[in-house]
């Protein structure tokens, strides 16, 4: 497995990184998200999971010209709500194959995995999962599917702070106290076939850093 670099921009936007390229996950609009500051990154390639502002603004990301695709993509069509998407539409996970290590982002996620979903989302390195609830699924939810699929590594995404996010999702504090052992780490993290299996909370990146974006 070669290394894998994920950076966290807030709520569900995060970069990875291999082998030269830069996927950018789930970018959100300016002002979309209370408490967050404009996104502005590069990238080669962005992917959004559902067409809401929080999560669709590809125009918030500078695309850079890139050789042939170093990864591979699969993708889950899957609900936003708890009733096939009558609610609140369609919601895509993605799975990631980067040189042998398989990243999932579970976008907005509504409801429960079905048994096929369960199966496709075995044996993930690192997954990125919606915990917040209202809008997505909520820490209970996420911890019945995590106990399902069992990746090695999981990162929090789409709650509240003290700064930022809806107030309708629940609290980061919260969270924490559902989820029990979360490690806190920094804005990026590093993959590699020796990262232990953890839960972690990710800072949020200081994007208006990248030059040209």
């Amino acid at each position: 497995m070669n290394t894998v670099t994920i950076e966290y921009f807030g709520h569900s936007c995060f970069r990875l990184s291999y082998a030269g390229q830069r996927i950018v996950l789930d970018p959100y609009a300016d002002g979309s998200v209370p408490g967050l500051a404009p996104l502005r990154a590069e990238a080669e390639f962005v992917y959004c999971s559902h067409d809401h502002s929080d999560h669709n603004a590809a125009k918030c990301v500078k695309l850079l010209p890139h050789g042939a695709q170093a990864f591979t993509v699969t993708e889950l069509l899957t609900d936003h709500d708890e009733a096939g998407g009558t609610k609140r539409g369609k919601n895509i996970i993605r799975v990631f194959d980067l040189g042998g290590a398989r990243v999932a982002h579970f976008g907005d996620l509504g409801r429960s995995l079905t048994p096929e979903e369960t199966k496709a989302l075995s044996d993930l390195d690192l997954v990125m999962i919606p915990v917040g609830g209202f809008f997505t699924i909520d820490a209970a939810a996420a911890q019945r599917i995590l106990a399902q699929i069992r990746p090695r590594v999981t990162v929090l995404m789409h709650y509240r702070t003290d700064k930022t996010g809806y107030e309708v999702i629940s609290h980061l504090d919260d969270i924490v106290r559902a989820m029990g052992d979360v490690l806190f780490v920094g804005d990026t993290l590093e993959l590699t076939q020796d990262t232990p299996p953890q839960t972690v909370i990710m800072s949020i990146k200081d994007n208006e850093t990248d030059e040209g974006a």
